[in-house]
């Protein structure tokens, strides 16, 4: 019920993300495009691409909320993922037309000198991003949401887009007008970017891939667990904020089953200290002693 309730925490977090994203890309878009700003304006397409972006983990959370049914035994924790997956089509797409637009406004014999309001509105907006990302990391923190701080992440790359685009006005302003184009580029390749990042996370993670440094480190603490003689096999995955471990090892032959069952849940344990929200499935096997003596094995 924990795992819900911060789900449902971190529904605040989207819909201050989307407030925010709103009122800035209208600013952005309108005071760009009367100010003569490329890359005020190519800004104001990365904060709509944003506002998609975290519809998407708004209503991902929203689905993973969803208790588990009949046709979903593990619940509907994949359904952010998902979301996220279709956000950075859309977030590429943005990109491209970005580009698109920059490239011609390159050989564009005539380059406008950005009004200076246009500085203002920039860096007004980069202290507005910081101040939203601080937030959401200080609520991922405490409620472990990798969606929120996911999200944090993203106010944080638009705060220093928003710095870069400030500068890029500033360099136009006092007569290098091409660099306002020149950076409406920059910011068409980091909306991109950030779209296959966000893709390539997203493709990891419904293709079921691990951290392999998570793996290495549950695998040490496992087999440090007392009466674990042995661990022979390890499997991990994410789905949604949970991770699913499953893992084989072997104890001392002749214990019995009570005593067994403590050793499993000994590595259960220890499996949610190192990640809270997780499931661990063990496997006891025997292990195999060379002329062991029964008695040397009890606990």
């Amino acid at each position: 019920m924990e795992l819900y309730t911060n789900l449902r925490a971190g529904e605040r977090g989207a819909w201050l993300s989307i407030g925010t994203y709103l009122v800035l890309s209208a600013a952005k878009l309108i005071i760009g495009y009367f100010g003569s700003s490329d890359a005020l304006m190519a800004d104001g397409l990365n904060n709509t691409t944003d506002i998609i972006a975290s519809i998407a983990v708004l209503i991902g959370l929203r689905i993973s909320q969803r208790p588990p049914d009949e046709n979903h035994q593990y619940g509907h924790l994949r359904a952010e993922t998902i979301a996220s997956l279709i956000a950075s089509f859309i977030m590429m797409v943005v990109g491209l037309q970005v580009l698109l637009d920059s490239f011609t406004g390159l050989w564009s014999p005539n380059h406008e000198t950005p009004s200076p309001l246009t500085v203002y509105v920039a860096l007004g907006s980069a202290a507005v991003m910081y101040v939203v990302y601080r937030y959401n990391l200080n609520l991922s923190k405490k409620i472990g949401s990798s969606a929120v701080k996911a999200a944090a992440y993203d106010n944080r790359s638009d705060a220093l887009v928003s710095i870069g685009t400030a500068i890029g006005i500033t360099g136009a302003i006092f007569g290098f007008a091409i660099i306002d184009t020149i950076t409406a580029l920059i910011v068409g390749v980091i909306i991109i970017k950030t779209g296959l990042e966000i893709f390539w996370e997203a493709v990891q993670t419904l293709t079921d891939a691990f951290d392999t440094e998570e793996a290495e480190t549950l695998s040490l603490l496992i087999q440090k667990v007392d009466g674990v003689i042995d661990l022979i096999d390890f499997k991990g995955r994410t789905h949604g904020n949970m991770m699913f471990i499953e893992v084989t090892v072997t104890v001392n032959p002749y214990l019995n089953v009570w005593e067994s069952h403590r050793i499993t849940e000994k590595i259960e344990t220890t499996v949610t200290r190192f990640k809270p929200h997780s499931t661990a499935l063990v496997h006891i096997e025997p292990h195999e002693f060379p002329n062991a003596i029964e008695e040397d094995y009890h606990f």
